[in-house]
């Protein structure tokens, strides 16, 4: 939207006038390093063979491995990977009272033909510089991907 030679409106102007920031103009993304990449990955086989560890335990582990990092380190990487170590909360039983309590609606069916029944599925695929996220829609009669996506964000 931004004219770079624009015989009229300076780029000040013109990104006043869209209501952007004029040094966001000037923004160039920094691709992660290698270290994070190895990092972030070192992380995610750890949890992917014990779901149940927070970071100090990551830390830990990754330590023990020869790999410094520090827990705040740790702690930002899972926070941007949405992985937390599984553990239960209290009282995880109770239902909290202002939340409605939907019926399950394939408690008793049973997928009989194909397109029938469907499920959505959401998983990421570490690359070598980065990560890209699938969504795919299956039929749960025929086991058959009706549809998919690969993006770079979850948005």
């Amino acid at each position: 939207m931004l004219e770079v030679d624009h015989p009229q409106l300076s780029r000040k102007v013109q990104a006043e006038l869209l209501g952007v920031s004029y040094s966001s103009l000037f923004y160039q993304p920094v691709p992660p390093s290698p270290r994070k990449i190895a990092i972030k990955r070192r992380i995610d086989r750890i949890y992917t063979e014990h779901l149940y560890y927070g970071s100090r335990r990551m830390t830990v582990t990754l330590n023990r491995e020869e790999i410094a990092v520090s827990r705040p380190t740790v702690q930002h990487y899972m926070r941007e990977m949405a992985i937390f170590g599984l553990a239960p909360d209290p009282n995880t039983s109770k239902p909290a009272p202002q939340h409605p309590i939907y019926p399950y609606l394939l408690k008793n069916v049973t997928a009989a033909h194909p397109s029938h029944v469907w499920g959505i599925d959401i998983t990421y695929i570490p690359l070598l510089t980065g990560w890209l996220y699938l969504v795919a829609v299956l039929d749960w009669f025929s086991r058959f991907i009706v549809s998919w996506r690969l993006s770079q964000t979850l948005e």
